[in-house]
């Protein structure tokens, strides 16, 4: 892998991590380290949306795509997190729609409009400290 592309993935995980992290305290009012690393994870994999489907793909189509990759990041991180190593970061059991107490599907759908936010943010950064290509966008 060359080095400019590790320089620019770990940019922009430092950024979703950092970005994530911010959601969880005004959201929640705490959060945790692993909270950064997958909330850097997700960013990158929502902005590499781009790079594998075409522009064209409109916004909600990609909103969409990228809520259900967070809520699958989530409950795969909280599989590991909290079941398997026991750390208990958080529970959704008391909510309606949870899978394994590890996310609520109702929170899932507040990933969408969040998730639409990330690839505004994302394709911003690599347009302006990158030179990527400058953004644009369909709705659908």
């Amino acid at each position: 892998m060359q080095v400019d592309k590790i320089i620019r993935l770990t940019t922009l995980w430092l950024w979703g991590g950092f970005l994530y992290y911010c959601i969880e305290l005004w959201w929640r009012g705490y959060s945790h380290p692993s909270m950064f690393i997958l909330g850097g994870i997700c960013f990158v994999a929502i902005g590499a949306l781009n790079n594998y489907l075409p522009w064209e793909l409109g916004l909600v189509w990609q909103a969409l795509i990228g809520g259900a990759m967070v809520t699958v990041a989530e409950l795969v991180g909280g599989v590991i997190i909290n079941l398997w190593l026991g750390l208990g970061i958080w529970d959704y059991s008391a909510l309606p729609l949870n899978i394994l107490g590890q996310v609520s599907l109702l929170y899932s759908f507040l990933w969408i409009p969040i998730s639409a936010l990330g690839i505004f943010i994302d394709d911003r950064l690599r347009y302006r400290l990158f030179g990527e290509d400058k953004p644009r966008y369909t709705l659908l």
